[in-house]
């Protein structure tokens, strides 16, 4: 559960930083990081990447949540 919560956001933020590129040519990431081959902004793009795999996941799991997991 905890691991789907954070493959989510970081899936998000990549989505943001996508949207960002396309609407305004702005690599978020890459400026907060210091440029596309910095190795926080490399490390950043490949836990995104990851992230977005495990969410595919989520598209064929039957798991549903019950009150009593509440």
């Amino acid at each position: 559960m905890l691991m789907d919560r954070i493959a989510l956001a970081l899936t998000i933020v990549g989505g943001i930083n996508w949207g960002s590129i396309g609407l305004f040519r702005f690599d978020l990431v890459a400026w907060l990081f210091g440029g596309q081959t910095a190795t926080v902004s490399r490390v950043i793009y490949t836990l995104v990447g990851l992230s977005a795999l495990w969410c595919v996941s989520l598209l064929f799991r039957s798991d549903a949540i019950t009150d009593d997991e509440i």
